[in-house]
């Protein structure tokens, strides 16, 4: 599976491109960041948040894409440009049709650290060494993205488990699998 993970951002929006399965040794494919100028208009840093992105969905055709959902934070200015450059990521993926899928930032830590506190050095440091490179990517907003598509190659395979369960179990119904109206064997029998 290859996948693109992105951690939004309007004036930094890191990407990287990570190959492989769970279990598995992970391949770097590329990794870099789409910046826009904090001076510019809104529309123009969306436009080229999405040109970035586009380039990189042309450039290393993930089967997935793998954006941090964005959290609240204190300061409301910096979340919302968070929000609008997750958002320009998930809509260039769903265009394509490639699947979208959301990691919290402690999802993401705990997945590649252990734990759902590490600080960003600890994140970068496992990056570094689960795709065997030299030094760590900067800024950390790249290694930020190579962590979430190693988020998504690992835990993908449980959650879609997890979802076929749930569209098995869906399917069924409430009938379940005897029908409407047809009482489960051993109920309604008197000894």
């Amino acid at each position: 599976m290859r996948v693109l993970g992105v951690d939004p951002g309007l004036t930094r929006c890191g990407v990287g491109v990570v190959e492989g399965v769970a279990g598995r040794p992970l391949t770097l494919i590329g990794v870099g960041v789409v910046r826009t100028r904090a001076d510019d208009e809104l529309g123009r840093r969306l436009v080229a948040v999405e040109q970035g992105i586009e380039q990189w969905l042309d450039e290393h055709r993930p089967d997935r894409v793998a954006v941090e959902r964005v959290f609240s934070q204190h300061n409301v200015r910096t979340v919302m440009g968070t929000a609008q450059a997750s958002a320009v990521a998930i809509l260039c993926a769903s265009r394509r049709g490639i699947p979208v899928a959301l990691h919290t930032p402690s999802e993401v830590k705990a997945a590649v650290t252990g734990s759902g506190r590490a600080d960003k050095a600890q994140v970068g440091a496992m990056v570094t060494r689960l795709l065997r490179l030299a030094a760590p990517p900067k800024p950390a907003d790249a290694a930020d993205a190579l962590a979430l598509a190693i988020c998504h190659i690992w835990r993908a395979p449980a959650q879609n488990r997890l979802q076929q369960a749930v569209a098995l179990h869906t399917s069924r119904g409430a009938s379940g699998p005897a029908g409407p109206h047809t009482p489960h064997p051993s109920k309604g029998r008197t000894a």
